[in-house]
């Protein structure tokens, strides 16, 4: 069950419809699960902040019964917090309420605190104090194009969001309507979705209206992105002003995951799927597709992954840490997840019949919140501690003359 404590771990938060699990590893060989945690509670969205050499997770939980929210943890589990009026609250006199969380993006190392998070309705909202308490960006909530924005099959969401080392770029992708650029910090906002098909609309190239799945930034170069549409995949070069094609070589060009390498230029990974009705990985053989020079060929990755698979990867279901080499973590909605500690050339399962896998982050974490010893070690003993305690109190209340008894399905 436990580990020895070494100078980094690694960490895989796995959210799903019915609550989160955290596997661990010292080495990215072996994996330890331990959950779940918000049983029942659906997670859609997961950040994993290590800036200033601290540990934070934050999860969007929506409970059918309590709504939804983010909370957090300084201590990789072993205890959870959330604000008392929730972290997410729409102002009075908007005529909104928060339905889901469907991303949350800690900022970069020169804006410790900074966190971003997309929602549902199509929003996006911003912290400043580590993700306890989020402002509404009302650039982009007033913005004259919302009302014609749609839902996806998932839902309305504002899936995306990256900020350029300034802080003063920051692209935003939303399902549907499209890819939106702003130059001003979030104050302003303009669509750039040129070049980005939207076959399904009367005008198959309009301003705005796609059903983009998911934009990531390549890590080495400027103003570039990668776009996995619905049917498409594209690059930008220039910030979002032209986008183009680099599908050629993929099994599909219809999927839900777009990831980017943490250091290197022009490596990125996809999933492609069967589309449209079927959604299926093509020949039923899961794979994972990486480039390693910005979408001119692609290399397939399968080592590890089963033939036969028949659920698909969502667009949070898939992440990469910024170890060396990167590390590759995906789920499925079959609810098995994969690692791999190569850039995806192997991959292991690290977890199988979970519930159905929406949102997955992987990332090397310090010993630092959890007490002298391994914190995720430390993490995985209060829950052994908790549940030992649940057993024990369970048995002092069973009722003796029912030992024998076989139950009844419910």
């Amino acid at each position: 069950m436990g580990f020895m404590a070494t100078a980094e771990s690694y960490l895989i938060a796995i959210g799903t419809k019915k609550g989160l699990w955290l596997a661990k590893s010292p080495d990215r060989k072996e994996w330890s699960l331990s959950g779940p945690y918000f049983l029942m509670s659906e997670i859609p969205s997961i950040g994993i902040d290590t800036r200033e050499g601290k540990t934070r997770i934050m999860v969007g939980v929506r409970s059918e019964h309590w709504g939804p929210t983010v909370a957090h943890s300084d201590d990789l589990g072993v205890s959870w917090t959330e604000p008392e009026q929730g972290a997410i609250k729409f102002p009075d006199g908007s005529d909104a309420a928060l339905e889901r969380v469907w991303q949350i993006y800690p900022d970069s190392e020169s804006r410790p605190g900074v966190v971003w998070a997309g929602c549902e309705p199509i929003s996006v909202w911003k912290s400043t104090d580590g993700g306890e308490h989020f402002e509404l960006n009302r650039g982009l909530w007033d913005h004259p194009h919302r009302n014609e924005w749609g839902a996806g099959y998932g839902g309305a969401a504002a899936h995306s969001i990256v900020v350029d080392p300034s802080g003063k770029k920051v692209h935003v992708a939303m399902s549907t309507g499209g890819v939106y650029r702003s130059l001003d910090g979030g104050a302003s906002w303009e669509p750039r979705n040129k070049g980005i098909s939207a076959y399904f609309m009367p005008d198959p190239n309009p301003e705005f209206g796609q059903c983009v799945h998911k934009i990531a930034a390549d890590a080495a170069v400027e103003d570039r992105l990668y776009a996995q549409n619905h049917h498409g995949v594209y690059r930008t070069d220039d910030g979002g002003e032209n986008w183009d094609s680099i599908a050629d070589g993929l099994p599909a060009d219809f999927g839900f995951v777009m990831l980017t390498h943490p250091r290197r230029e022009g490596t990125a990974w996809v999933v492609p799927l069967k589309a449209d009705g079927e959604r299926i990985p093509p020949d039923s053989k899961l794979s994972v597709h990486r480039t390693d020079d910005a979408g001119g060929t692609w290399k397939e990755l399968h080592t590890g992954l089963p033939d036969h698979e028949y659920n698909a990867v969502l667009r949070d279901a898939a992440s990469v840490d910024t170890a060396e080499p990167a590390g590759v973590y995906f789920g499925t909605r079959g609810g098995s997840v994969y690692a791999s500690a190569d850039e995806g050339e192997t991959f292991t399962e690290v977890a199988s019949h979970l519930p159905d896998v929406l949102c997955v982050r992987g990332a090397v974490v310090f010993g630092n919140t959890a007490g002298a010893g391994n914190p995720l070690a430390a993490a995985e003993a209060t829950l052994v501690a908790e549940t030992e305690q649940f057993v024990e109190a369970a048995a002092q209340t069973r009722d003796p003359g029912t030992e024998d008894q076989t139950p009844v399905p419910g």
